[in-house]
């Protein structure tokens, strides 16, 4: 059922330029890795429409680039993720402005990182605690569903697309079918102090991963990027504290790996996480180990690939798991499924 292309090795190039002519949607575009995305793919010749909630940055953002690309394709729309009718607006607004009517990749790139209430109950004398603030959730997990509902709407309906192909010929396919979810390092590791943000980005990579068995029928290649803490406005000051004398990642590597998705429309089912970039080399037993600069055998490497055959490793215990149900149903028989539907009835009646 999981259709994905073949583990991504960084090391063959692709083409930025392959982004040109694309419609491309990012909510969140304003600042950090979406400025990013704006900017490098407008310069490579996309149509690019970003949403964001500061709107003062936003249309700067918008014009500034327009004004460095020469490209008049970059169009900001004030856009709040948590709210439904606000994210409706953003992707009919969008496809009114795309050139062909259409929009080819989906980036669902709008989080936030604020301070978290959840394990803070307050005052412990009061009568009862006071609810904690869900707005990280709100945005990054309720916003992200909302975002791929959508783009599953109106990403099939894109003119002269076809359903995604491990075919395709990303250099004469113009016309995609493309969602790119951002998500974190928090998506494979817990991060204590961040509990909803750990657990929204969580939530992002179980969307991928089920999203992924459904490629098939919906025709949308989905791609999955997890940054490490990078050098951007929703890493705070506290948290730089707690990471000081480690190494931040780089807006530009989360840019170069997403360009990757969006650019190559081969790629499908896959996920990078962005890390700081550092010398390493491939040890006899096939980890990675950190080297001097320069070592013989050495690489500079920012990008890794944690999903990249877990469907056959990482999923042990969820095959052995499967497989002892489909065993106890096979023993069971017809007998078992007649019981069991006789008891289902029973207890819809209240006979229970």
């Amino acid at each position: 059922m999981i259709k994905q292309s073949p583990p991504i090795d960084v090391s063959i190039p692709y083409d930025a330029a392959w982004v040109a002519n694309k419609t491309v949607l990012i909510t969140g575009g304003a600042s950090g890795f979406g400025a990013g995305f704006v900017r490098h793919w407008a310069k490579n010749g996309a149509t690019v429409i970003f949403g964001d909630v500061n709107t003062e940055k936003g249309d700067g953002l918008a014009r500034e680039v327009r004004k460095e690309t020469g490209n008049d394709r970059v169009h900001f729309i004030h856009c709040d993720v948590s709210d439904w009718q606000s994210q409706v607006n953003f992707f009919k607004e969008a496809v009114k402005l795309s050139p062909h009517g259409g929009i080819d990749t989906v980036v669902a790139n709008a989080g936030v990182a604020h301070k978290d209430t959840l394990l803070s109950p307050g005052d412990l004398s009061a009568a009862e605690p006071a609810p904690p603030s869900l707005k990280t959730m709100d945005v990054n997990c309720t916003g992200v569903l909302y975002t791929v509902h959508l783009a599953y709407y109106w990403l099939p309906r894109n003119p002269g697309s076809e359903a995604c192909s491990l075919d395709s010929d990303p250099v004469k396919q113009t016309r995609d079918r493309h969602l790119l979810l951002v998500g974190s390092l928090a998506s494979l590791a817990p991060i204590t102090f961040a509990t909803q943000y750990c657990a929204s980005k969580h939530a992002v990579l179980g969307l991928f991963r089920a999203l992924r068995g459904a490629t098939q029928l919906h025709g949308v290649r989905i791609n999955l990027l997890c940054p490490y803490f990078m050098d951007t406005p929703i890493v705070p000051p506290e948290t730089r504290l707690l990471i000081a004398g480690g190494s931040l990642g780089k807006v530009e590597d989360v840019v170069d790996a997403g360009t990757r998705f969006v650019a190559d429309s081969r790629v499908l089912g896959r996920a990078l996480v962005v890390g700081p970039k550092m010398s390493v080399k491939q040890s006899e037993s096939g980890e990675w180990v950190v080297v001097d600069r320069g070592s013989e055998g050495s690489v500079e490497k920012a990008l890794w690939e944690p999903c990249a055959d877990d469907w056959f490793e990482q999923d042990p215990f969820n095959r052995t798991l499967i497989r002892a149900l489909n065993a106890v149903q096979a023993a069971r028989g017809w007998s078992g499924w007649a019981y069991d539907i006789v008891k289902t009835v029973m207890y819809a009646l209240g006979l229970k």
